[in-house]
């Protein structure tokens, strides 16, 4: 995998943060100004290739349709900016499948643990006929999606009192997993004592110890400086996630058709990039967390997959999906239950 140079990273950070200081510069006179909330960081590549869209799209229109972007949760909670897009309070949000099922219960599938092999077969499941039978749920909603959806990428273990090798080591563990039905149930599943824990509140409930670990992708390990207050990374790839640029169904349909093109255009092309910008990333980030200390481990995944064959984890959200969405999941996962 080519790595990105610490000097190209740096680059790359001051762009973006250009980037962001033209974003955020109040418009004179759009026809159409929007909100774009988003939980992650503001140097993570989902809000800064985010902003590269909204700066083209600006752009396009001649500033009629200006979008700024709020990151870090700026604008509320993952479920309260999701109730402001619902309600039109806020026009766009970039939002994790796997935790917009309290409103499109399929949205989730996407994490079925261990269904992805490589990151690859994830991204052709979600560009191709998974994504579709996702999206369809949420336009059913009442939500408008994009086609193309972010990378968050694959999701980790890290912990402060032991590493975690196999499954036996992640027996009453304390941790932290973000809200979500299937992802609650996923770590239950797998014997972990389970606490959702909101983002904004991880770093410190680590350093308190109110949890023993948590999981979530190698950049965010980073970004939300989780290194500080854990020791142990397990390389588990137990969940891929991503990250789905939704829009108001009112505020879109107000879009002229020539602002919705551009819209959807220009976000699929970030997403794109984005992609790209994972791929490259992660490598550098791991070099860098070892730097600051973290310990590495891979871990053996049959162990985990046999804790959740015990607790009959994938015929239960196969039922729980339904047939043609399971299907579509196997399609690209291979069989599962």
């Amino acid at each position: 995998m080519k790595k990105l140079s610490r000097k190209a990273f740096a680059a790359g950070s001051a762009a973006a943060l250009a980037g962001i200081a033209i974003v955020r510069r109040p418009a004179r006179a759009a026809q159409f100004s929007w909100k774009f909330g988003v939980d992650t960081p503001i140097e993570h590549p989902i809000n800064t290739r985010a902003i590269e869209a909204f700066n083209r799209i600006r752009a396009e229109t001649n500033g009629q349709l200006d979008i700024t972007s709020y990151p870090s949760s700026t604008l509320g909670s993952d479920p309260n900016m999701l109730t402001q897009l619902r309600s039109g309070a806020l026009e766009m949000l970039g939002y994790a499948g796997g935790i917009l099922d309290t409103v499109v219960a399929l949205s989730s599938i996407e994490n079925v643990a261990f269904a992805f092999s490589t990151r690859e077969k994830a991204l052709a499941a979600m560009d191709g006929e998974l994504g579709a039978v996702v999206r369809k749920a949420i336009v059913d909603k009442g939500i408008m999606v994009l086609d193309k959806i972010f990378e968050n990428g694959y999701r980790e273990f890290t912990t402060s009192p032991h590493p975690i090798r196999n499954a036996a080591d992640l027996q009453g563990l304390r941790l932290r997993v973000s809200p979500g039905k299937l992802r609650v149930d996923s770590f239950k599943s797998m014997g972990a004592s389970v606490t959702p824990i909101p983002p904004n509140e991880l770093y410190t409930a680590l350093q308190t110890h109110i949890v023993d670990g948590q999981e979530t992708g190698l950049l965010l390990i980073e970004t939300q400086r989780l290194y500080e207050v854990q020791r142990y990374c397990s390389l588990s790839n137990h969940m891929w996630s991503g990250y789905w640029n939704l829009v108001n169904m009112d505020k879109w349909n107000a879009l002229p058709a020539k602002f919705q093109e551009s819209l959807h255009r220009n976000l699929n092309l970030s997403a794109l990039n984005e992609r790209r910008d994972i791929q490259l990333l992660t490598s550098a980030t791991m070099d860098k967390l070892k730097r600051q200390g973290v310990t590495f481990n891979v871990v053996d995944v049959a162990s985990f997959k046999a804790k959740l064959n015990a607790a009959d984890y994938y015929p239960r959200w196969k039922k729980e999906f339904g047939d043609e969405a399971w299907a579509a999941l196997e399609k690209y996962a291979g069989k599962l239950a």
